[in-house]
């Protein structure tokens, strides 16, 4: 049973899919679903809430604030700091649902969402059971990738919201190209076969982000401060093959006793995007942690 819905974070209205299970009794553990970066609720979130709630839990998946069918201008924003709170506001949307038991609200993101989880339960404390698949911490990925180049936009980040007010439309820039060639990444290619393939492609994930993203994202580090997310538990699922592996290993070993790092062996990091087997050992680790630790 998938519902459309609409809650509000900073006067942006965000838009939702509640996945709720069929014949069971509430009030139910409930789990947010973020999506991984330059994605939407209907691509990742949706594989693993369609799994998630054949399990007896409530699922919600959003839209980010500035993309999908979420409010927001200029669109294609990427607000660390909004991100956050975006899955803040989703916990306190399901709190005032009478089918959900607000004492058992776990949150897990892909990709971006991963490390945007972590950093937003560092201080919210009703986010009982915390988890990253394929967890990245956006700016680092993007200062590794062409440090001069990032240092560059951050630089001009100034100028493009001066141009901004007055009255120029944002600047963007495309994630991705188009197509693989015989030169493009290995890490790279694996996106491209995501996002830009009938696999993974929707008409809302149009992989542009606004160039002055870059200033916000640049003083931002998802996990400096994991340990606050302490006693509560934190679950780290990455794939043995997966360029973006480290930021997991760090978010545990930066943890004081109370993380799990959990690898599915093979698996890149798009792989955990929505391919069988690796998404369903994903999910088995998941039913697992967030049933022990929202019981």
């Amino acid at each position: 049973m998938r519902t459309d819905v609409r809650f509000s974070t900073n006067g942006l209205q965000l838009a939702g899919h509640l996945y709720l299970p069929e014949g069971v009794d509430g009030p139910l553990a409930a789990i947010v679903v973020g999506h991984q970066t330059t994605g939407v609720k209907e691509q990742s979130p949706a594989v693993y809430a369609t799994r998630l709630v054949k399990e007896g839990f409530a699922v919600l998946t959003f839209d980010a604030a500035f993309q999908g069918e979420s409010e927001g201008t200029p669109r294609g924003l990427e607000d660390p700091f909004q991100r956050a709170e975006d899955f803040r506001a989703a916990v306190s949307y399901l709190t005032t649902r009478p089918e959900v038991d607000s004492d058992r609200i776990g949150v897990m993101g892909v990709c971006g969402s991963g490390a945007y989880v972590p950093y937003a339960a560092q201080t919210d404390h009703r986010m009982k059971a915390v988890a990253g698949v394929s967890g990245t911490d956006v700016p680092s990925f993007f200062r590794a990738a062409d440090p001069e180049g990032w240092q560059e936009m951050v630089a001009n980040s100034g100028n493009l919201r001066s141009a901004e007010a007055a009255g120029q439309p944002a600047a963007t820039f495309a994630v991705l190209p188009e197509k693989a060639d015989a030169d493009t990444p290995a890490p790279t290619a694996e996106f491209i076969d995501y996002y830009k393939t009938p696999r993974g492609r929707h008409p809302r994930s149009t992989g542009d982000v606004v160039v002055r993203s870059a200033d916000l994202l640049d003083q931002f580090d998802s996990f400096a401060d994991v340990a606050k997310i302490a006693p509560r538990p934190l679950l780290m699922i990455a794939g043995t093959e997966a360029e973006t592996r480290g930021f997991s290993e760090k978010a545990v070993a930066d943890s004081p006793g109370n993380a799990e790092l959990f690898l599915v062996e093979g698996a890149t990091h798009v792989d955990l995007y929505d391919r069988d087997p690796y998404v369903a050992t994903a999910v088995a680790k998941l039913v697992e942690f967030f049933t022990e630790h929202l019981a």
